[in-house]
């Protein structure tokens, strides 16, 4: 079995992200499989932070009383240099198709991935 490493749900600032060695499959999130081919035990990879918009949801009404401070909040979803597709915050000026890097902020309590525009 591979060795885990830490990202964000961890407290890390870093995203991971998982390579099938079998089929080449990547996966974001985490599990003990692929979910293309069945093999087990991905290799698990850092992600560089860098992807694309594909789509975007301004968050206007808070879903939890920690959220609501945050309200107005942008929740992506971001297409990966890498090749996967991962959800998380972002600026709320973000747009389909805008190039963005990550970060890492506090959100309700936690340390989230945070996109905002490459400069």
């Amino acid at each position: 079995m591979n060795a885990r490493i830490d990202d964000w749900t961890a407290g890390a600032e870093a995203i991971v992200y998982q390579s099938c060695a079998a089929c080449g499959g990547l996966q974001y999130f985490r599990r003990s499989f692929c979910v293309a081919c069945g093999a087990q035990d991905p290799v698990e990879k850092y992600a560089s932070g860098a992807g694309t918009v594909y789509a975007t949801s301004l968050v206007r009404r808070a879903a939890t009383p920690e959220t609501r401070a945050h309200i107005p909040y942008n929740i992506v979803l971001v297409d990966t240099v890498e090749g996967f597709r991962m959800m998380a915050h972002g600026d709320n000026d973000l747009s389909i198709g805008d190039e963005v890097t990550a970060r890492f902020v506090p959100f309700a309590g936690r340390l989230v991935p945070y996109f905002e525009k490459v400069k």
